[in-house]
């Protein structure tokens, strides 16, 4: 009885995890196979982000410079691209679905570019400092964000200065970016502080998301930085493409770009992607490290 009842008693799942345990039921080339499949775990996705953030903030500064005016140019294609599905597309209600597929041009070509992004830098470059918060790592994070930060404006300026003042675009094409950069600046200061929270969320969420997404990075920053064109939220990076656009069209003042646009904007995708994910992110595997 005693033998019968062990054997009754034994899990039969169907995965052979008997007496001998399930590496009786998987080949090493199976157990290779489910480790290659296995989703990263929340600390070494932190630990692939933070030795990316190391990396960067050692670079030389001429070489975050460039890569940073790189990608002030590379994220004016968002609003180009935009303006040419507006342009096309008949008016109706549905029109600003499509027309927010433009946006992410831009920041796909920063980011598979691996191009320097200052609000990727909220994250990558904090999470270093919140694993170490030492005066050297804090000045390392100052010089890293100071240098992309103008790097970043310069190559939105000179994207903005081309599509004006040179005769690549149409009227038509110019009409409708500077359209799209009116509507943005309709915002008053709170509305363009609090939605620049909601982008630095989701572009720090894009830069968690992408260790794990491999072959769906495609995806992970198309569906990111698509919800914060639907939104209506608001890019410091992007959104200068559109304020410098208006500024040298004569519609726009020096002030109101800077106190309007850029100071409440910063704020906020600084606290969207440092304030809130960064520290989220932190906080929660930092008893597993």
């Amino acid at each position: 009885m005693t033998g019968e009842k062990g054997q009754a008693g034994r899990p039969q799942n169907g995965r052979g995890e008997g007496a001998g345990g399930p590496e009786e039921a998987f080949s090493p080339q199976d157990v290779e196979t489910i480790e290659d499949r296995s989703r990263l775990r929340a600390p070494m996705i932190y630990e692939v982000v933070r030795r990316e953030g190391e990396e960067e903030m050692y670079r030389p500064a001429v070489s975050l410079w460039w890569s940073g005016v790189a990608a002030g140019l590379s994220i004016s294609f968002s609003l180009l691209t935009e303006a040419m599905l507006q342009l096309y597309l008949p008016h109706a209600p549905w029109r600003q679905l499509v027309v927010s597929l433009g946006y992410p041009v831009g920041f796909l070509m920063v980011v598979l570019a691996r191009q320097q992004l200052f609000t990727e830098n909220t994250i990558t470059a904090v999470l270093p400092l919140a694993a170490g918060f030492t005066a050297g790592n804090l000045g390392l994070l100052g010089r890293m964000w100071g240098i992309v930060f103008a790097a970043n404006m310069a190559g939105a300026l000179i994207s903005a200065a081309f599509y004006t003042f040179t005769p690549a675009l149409t009227p038509d094409l110019r009409a409708q970016m500077l359209d799209i950069s009116r509507h943005m600046m309709q915002n008053g200061w709170s509305a363009m502080f609090f939605k620049g929270i909601a982008a630095g969320f989701l572009i720090a969420a894009m830069v968690w998301l992408i260790p794990n997404a491999e072959a769906a990075q495609f995806h992970v920053i198309t569906l990111m930085t698509y919800l914060i064109s639907l939104g209506g939220f608001t890019h410091v990076v992007a959104g200068s493409v559109e304020a410098f656009l208006l500024l040298v069209n004569g519609q726009l003042g020096l002030w109101h770009l800077l106190y309007g646009f850029t100071a409440p904007v910063l704020l906020g995708n600084v606290v969207g992607g440092t304030a809130l994910f960064a520290v989220i992110s932190y906080a929660q595997i930092m008893k597993e490290m």
